[in-house]
């Protein structure tokens, strides 16, 4: 819930997520220029669940219709995408979560955006739920061990930003999700 009946900790909490979500896409926009690619999906979507998580509580009316139609983009572009191969399938999955995430914040149900208890279809949000929670964890893995075997790696390799940058979003995403 946003607003004004919103708690001091919700609300510090939504400010960290936008935060945490503004600086990922930052961060992809900053390698768009330098690598192209997916990038500019992963900037998108960081600045999509920003907007999307920021507990703005008015003229927020506009939010659902234009974030459904920027993420139906996203994940037309994210199909046209997978002619290159699998690895942009996690794309897909991830402008359609935002596309069911900007449909329910429209649905009248509580907060627009976050916090409508009921907001979603039960299995349409739990599917979404075990794949992100999997996806954090094989994330959070994958970063864990991306130093090496003698855990002598580069700190700070953009290799290992970029997948810090992953797990800050699909973070994001699960805890957007479980307050749906």
């Amino acid at each position: 819930m946003h607003g004004p009946a919103m708690s001091l900790s919700a609300s510090v909490s939504s400010w960290l997520l936008v935060l945490l979500c503004a600086v990922s896409g930052a961060y992809c926009l900053g390698r768009v220029r330098r690598s192209g690619g997916a990038a500019g999906g992963e900037a998108l979507m960081g600045f999509g669940m920003a907007v999307m998580a920021a507990p703005l509580g008015i003229g927020d009316g506009w939010r659902a219709p234009v974030l459904g139609a920027v993420f139906c983009g996203a994940a037309l572009h994210a199909v046209w995408l997978l002619r290159d191969g699998a690895h942009h399938a996690h794309h897909v999955v991830g402008s359609l979560a935002m596309v069911y995430m900007a449909l329910g914040s429209g649905s009248g149900s509580g907060h627009e955006g976050h916090g409508g208890h009921g907001a979603g279809l039960p299995l349409v949000t739990g599917t979404l739920l075990v794949y992100y929670a999997g996806y954090v964890l094989l994330g959070g893995a994958r970063l864990a061990t991306a130093g090496g075997r003698d855990g002598q790696g580069v700190h700070g390799d953009p290799a290992e930003v970029i997948r810090a940058c992953r797990l800050a979003m699909g973070t994001g995403m699960l805890a957007m999700l479980l307050t749906m």
